[in-house]
């Protein structure tokens, strides 16, 4: 048996020193705002991960209204949401993601963000696939008001 999960998520943009991306720090004159960490690779992870399984979302997991949630570390979210999935009989067998954003560039950094989340999940880094679009100067996206993330998983009964 096998089930489909899509994530999304989206921050906007404000000036700073680094962007958190699928657990890896990348030097930036921008930073994403958001209750926690604001890793939107991460969420959108987390969020695609939980769909799947048909056990809730980021935000049921883990409320913004909760004060131990601010500034969480995203990574942390993802790994109990994947040990949430395996405990339920799940595991994954393809996750695609996308990073929206004009700058910086993704390229550079895949490998190591391709890494940090297989670490994060314990899968082979080879289940995980990441791609980068930019806006092309269009919308917030483009004018580097926000960035954001699309994920796609595959996940297969494991019993």
């Amino acid at each position: 048996m096998f089930r489909v999960g899509l994530g999304h998520d989206t921050h906007p943009l404000v000036p700073g020193n680094a962007l958190l991306l699928g657990g890896i720090r990348i030097e930036h004159d921008q930073q994403a705002l958001g209750h926690s960490d604001a890793d939107v690779l991460l969420h959108a992870i987390t969020d695609a991960l939980l769909g799947a399984a048909g056990l809730g979302d980021i935000g049921e997991m883990f409320p913004d209204t909760d004060p131990a949630n601010r500034g969480r570390d995203s990574a942390e979210m993802l790994a109990a949401a994947g040990s949430r999935m395996t405990l339920a009989g799940w595991q994954i067998t393809n996750l695609d993601c996308v990073i929206f954003a004009q700058r910086p560039k993704i390229l550079p950094h895949r490998t190591a963000i391709r890494e940090r989340i297989a670490t994060i999940l314990s899968v082979d880094s080879s289940v995980v696939w990441l791609k980068a679009k930019t806006g092309e100067g269009l919308g917030p996206i483009g004018q580097q008001q926000a960035i954001a993330a699309e994920c796609v998983v595959l996940i297969q009964r494991t019993s």
